[in-house]
């Protein structure tokens, strides 16, 4: 799992210490430089993890991977904080293995919600999906993300890197984020979704 770090971590001086391995975006480098900030690399442990409620968990196998790397530009801009589980290159992987692990970080409290990015979205949605407090979607367009989020409280959000472009991809995930649940009404229906997923893990 590697920590993203953007601009908006960059200190006005001194030193930031960032865990081992991390990813830092070309422009966060930049400003460093600008400021004078030294970026010293320590064990992970050594660092405070970032608030969950700012956090996002996002992961993708090989047919995801190019769209999760655009994703990550987006959610750094957006001033989250990202836990990418990989993969980090384009080589084959299974994809129940990135949706669980992004699950996981979200059932844990770890993360708010999680993105899994692989070829049509499907089977990391339902591999996810297994994991008891999660409510993965599926969505393809702002209607459907906006549905996922304000009727289903969806906590996951899967996407398909070969169905999508980045830009409704993008559109997607920006309407995702930004939809509240609705509560109300709604809530009753996502009451026996729980119910039913404690009926059938017990």
């Amino acid at each position: 799992m590697r920590q993203v770090y953007t601009e908006t971590d960059i200190p006005e001086k001194g030193e930031l210490r960032i865990a081992a391995g991390s990813i830092v975006t070309p422009s966060a480098r930049d400003l460093a430089r600008l400021r004078g900030v030294s970026l010293k690399e320590v064990s992970a442990d050594q660092l405070p993890a970032p608030p969950p409620e700012r956090t996002v968990a996002i992961g993708a196998d090989h047919g995801g991977f190019q769209m999760k790397q655009e994703l990550l530009k987006l959610l750094c801009g957006m001033g989250l904080a990202v836990q990418d589980i990989g993969v980090f290159e384009e080589k084959p992987a299974d994809y129940p293995d990135i949706a669980l692990a992004v699950a996981d970080l979200v059932a844990a409290g770890r993360a708010f919600c999680g993105v899994v990015v692989d070829g049509a979205g499907i089977g990391s949605c339902m591999a996810a999906n297994k994991v008891p407090g999660i409510r993965a979607a599926l969505c393809y367009d702002v209607a459907s993300a906006r549905n996922s989020r304000e009727h289903n409280h969806a906590n996951v959000l899967t996407l398909g890197g070969r169905l999508l472009t980045i830009t409704q991809a993008e559109t997607v995930l920006r309407t995702w984020l930004a939809t509240p649940y609705g509560g109300g009404r709604h809530q009753a229906r996502v009451d026996k979704i729980t119910a039913a997923e404690k009926r059938y893990s017990a």
